[in-house]
């Protein structure tokens, strides 16, 4: 499984927001790999979608574009399972 994590904060007036990108690549029991994406603010459900792949190649490449998209947004890779603010 592999497990990339980004997080953005941003400023306003009244206060800081950390948003988080989590983007997952799994193997699971049909034998496909699954993509899921998960987004949205710290401390919230977020959102989620799941993709499937009928091999790894297709899956890692949808991950390291969707990581390449965020991270244009200003979304920074975090070793951290859960991304927090700093």
């Amino acid at each position: 499984m592999l497990t990339l994590v980004c997080h953005r904060t941003t400023f306003d007036a009244r206060n800081s927001l950390t948003h988080f990108y989590r983007v997952e690549v799994s193997y699971n029991l049909f034998g496909e790999y699954t993509v899921i994406r998960e987004w949205g603010r710290v401390g919230t459900r977020g959102h989620h979608v799941s993709l499937w792949f009928a091999n790894l190649r297709d899956a890692v490449l949808l991950a390291d574009d969707t990581v390449n998209r965020a991270r244009k947004r200003g979304y920074k890779l975090t070793d951290k399972l859960f991304a927090t603010a700093k």
